[in-house]
This record gives C-alpha cells, sequence and structure tokens, in this order.
C-alpha cells in the first residue's frame, strides 16, 4: 500500500508540473488520469501492479 500511494503522488505530482510548465494541456492529462482510473478496474491491473512491484524491489536492490 505504502509503495502505491507513493507513486500515486509522484505521478500527480509530475503531472501537475508538466501542466503548469506547459508541456501537457489540461485536455490530455484528464485523458491520461481516466485512462489510469479505466485501466486499474480491467483485468490487467494485477500484472501492472505486480511489475511496479518488482521495479520498485529492482530499484530497492541497487546499492550505491
Amino acid at each position: 500500500m505504502a509503495i502505491s500511494l507513493s507513486v500515486v503522488l509522484l505521478f500527480a505530482v509530475i503531472l501537475v508540473v508538466m501542466i503548469r510548465g506547459g508541456s501537457i494541456k489540461a485536455g490530455p492529462a484528464i485523458v491520461a488520469v481516466l485512462f489510469g482510473f479505466f485501466l486499474a478496474s480491467t483485468s490487467i491491473a494485477p500484472t501492472v501492479n505486480r511489475f511496479m512491484n518488482s521495479l520498485a524491489d529492482m530499484i530497492n536492490q541497487i546499492t550505491f
């Protein structure tokens, strides 16, 4: 839960920065948010979740 909440906050911050910076307009941003919302309710959502968790684990295992 902590990872998914952090990822959601990170993507929200990136989206706000892109909108304010003019990189992306409000219309495409709304489409992107709606796409993510509806993607979460499909059968591919567990696969995406497993991928994000494995990516987070891989990043966590990298030692500097």
